[in-house]
């Protein structure tokens, strides 16, 4: 279960699709959506063992579950994936595009393919899942996408490390905001999460905000809010959960 100060959507008689829900942030906030009642759909690409664990431990929620495989940055993977979750769930109703690799080296030492990766990940799999469940989003004139993307990710800040994460973090906020303009009379509603650091991050700074990363309680708590009935005004919008971090220097 998860934790009594987040907020709590009703999602009963919603789909979810989670992509990357097998491990880290996405596993989390798919069980936080199947908390809520959602019935959700655990997608991973290479990782089968971890998905079917986070399948069991939704299922427990009392919800409906499915696993579904595939590469988010393949337009017929999608398609198939899409395909699955709606033979076992139904239409999604709410999409989390949470699949993003990223490469922390200075960019010179970055091979081509990794830098593809990261960019196509990221962005093209974001574009790619949201054009996918827009049409029965549509159909059904009610939708919620919510993207994952990065804390400085408004800003175009920019470092030599990591640097086509930052590029792809940049490209996934544009796409939200030109979403939420392109569905505003659609009964949907297109918007961002974005954190800093987070609980299972690999590096942890020194100079952390509030003197922790965000957990994943923050995660869902700002996932949640998009999510509710009430917040269907709330569109093109971008939460940084990021404890009020600053990476500008005066």
């Amino acid at each position: 279960m998860r934790s009594e100060r987040v907020i709590t959507p009703n999602l009963s008689g919603r789909t979810a699709l989670v992509t990357g829900s097998a491990k880290g942030v996405g596993r989390e906030l798919l069980l936080s959506l199947a908390d809520c009642g959602a019935s959700v759909a655990v997608h991973y690409y290479t990782s089968d063992e971890e998905a079917q664990s986070v399948a069991e431990q939704a299922a427990e929620l009392g919800v409906e579950v499915t696993t579904v495989q595939g590469d988010v940055t393949d337009p017929a993977a999608v398609d198939e994936l899409f395909d699955a979750a709606e033979a076992e769930l139904g239409d999604v109703d709410v999409l989390v595009n949470n699949v993003g690799a990223f490469a922390p080296s200075h960019w010179e030492e970055i091979s081509f393919g990794t830098w593809n990766r990261v960019l196509e990940t990221n962005l093209n799999g974001t574009y790619l899942c949201a054009k996918r469940a827009l049409p029965g989003m549509r159909d059904r004139e009610w939708g919620r996408i919510v993207n994952v993307g990065y804390a400085s990710a408004d800003r175009l800040l920019v470092s030599p490390k990591n640097f086509p994460y930052f590029v792809a973090k940049a490209g996934v906020i544009m796409f939200t905001r030109m979403l939420a303009a392109d569905t505003q009379d659609d009964g949907i509603t297109v918007n961002a999460v974005s954190p800093y650091v987070v609980e299972n991050s690999e590096v942890f700074p020194d100079d952390l905000p509030r003197g922790r990363p965000a957990n994943f309680d923050d995660m869902a708590q700002a996932l949640r809010f998009f999510l509710d009935e009430d917040s269907d005004y709330l569109s093109g919008q971008n939460v940084a959960v990021d404890g009020g971090w600053r990476p500008e220097r005066v």
